[in-house]
């Protein structure tokens, strides 16, 4: 029990850090363009997690297999489909359209808990989840309404991958050392980043790439990046797993526009409405009941 409510905590924190280092990342690929900006991102993690294992954690290179590397591949397709049908996907929506869709992951993730684990769905997951949904509603059209386009359906796509990654998390985690899982996926969703970019991106010349890259907020913002909010966040997550549900993860990820919110209130000048004030509640409420309620599990693979 208490490793469930420390996991769950460490979780929360991961949340943070995404959500208040958002602005501080949105306006870095205003400068770089977003697949080269996560290429140099998640390579930066797997470099810097190799690098933890090979001083601290050397036995670990042991545990180097093909089944670890297969695992963890699919893991890193996971999480690159998200961010890569996430940043094609803002061509074509509106940012609210793309923060309420990609937050309907929470509710997808009881499913696949259900479908791929076995995972019992109890009532107070689902309320939760509802609640999650309402917030995220309410934080994200406040003074807007609804409309889909064609962008919708990649944000949808996301949205999916995002909760296939948390899933096949839980299903991988107790199986392999979470550092080594993690660097590997890293690596993965950097490489494939890098190479989309090479594809979709119109870089320039190299002079004008290494212009970009020494931006003070492009370099401030990687140094961000690779370090607490992928290296040090997904690493977290993927120890964390061990000992929570997939579910209830998804529900505290959904706080993640709740500290996006709070700090562009306090460090970009915008201005928090009544209705996004109640959905900002309404999520927290959500995760409270979750962790209240809920029956924390060890998972084990099927």
């Amino acid at each position: 029990m208490h490793r469930a409510h420390l996991a769950n905590f460490s979780l929360l924190l991961v949340a943070m850090m995404w959500g208040s280092t958002f602005l501080i990342v949105q306006n870095a690929v205003r400068v770089l363009p977003p697949l080269a900006f996560n290429g140099l991102r998640f390579l930066g993690a797997a470099a810097l997690l190799a690098l933890i294992i090979s001083v601290f954690y050397r036995s670990q290179w042991k545990e180097l297999s093909w089944k670890i590397l297969k695992h963890a591949s699919l893991l890193g397709i996971f999480l690159f489909m998200g961010y890569a049908f996430q940043t094609v996907g803002l061509l074509y929506t509106t940012t609210s359209n793309a923060g309420f869709i990609t937050g309907l992951s929470v509710i997808f993730v009881p499913f696949l808990s259900l479908i791929l684990l076995k995972y019992p769905i109890s009532r107070y997951t689902w309320l939760s989840a509802l609640l999650a949904a309402i917030g995220l509603y309410l934080l994200t059209f406040t003074g807007s309404s609804f409309s889909l386009n064609k962008g919708d359906l990649l944000i949808f796509l996301c949205a999916i991958a995002f909760a296939l990654h948390v899933t096949y998390t839980a299903i991988f985690a107790p199986t392999y050392p979470a550092l080594l899982l993690c660097t590997l996926q890293m690596f993965i969703v950097g490489l494939l980043s890098t190479f989309s970019s090479l594809l979709f991106e119109d870089l320039g010349p190299i002079h004008q790439v290494i212009d970009q890259l020494v931006q003070p907020e492009v370099l401030f913002a990687l140094l961000i990046s690779i370090g607490p909010t992928s290296a040090l966040a997904f690493w977290i997550q993927t120890v964390c797993q061990k000992f929570t549900s997939p579910a209830r993860v998804a529900i505290i990820f959904a706080t993640e526009p709740v500290f996006a919110a709070i700090t562009g209130v306090f460090f970009g000048g915008e201005v928090l409405g009544t209705l996004a004030g109640l959905g900002c509640i309404c999520i927290l409420t959500g995760m409270i009941i979750a962790e209240l309620k809920s029956t924390p599990s060890t998972l084990v693979p099927k």
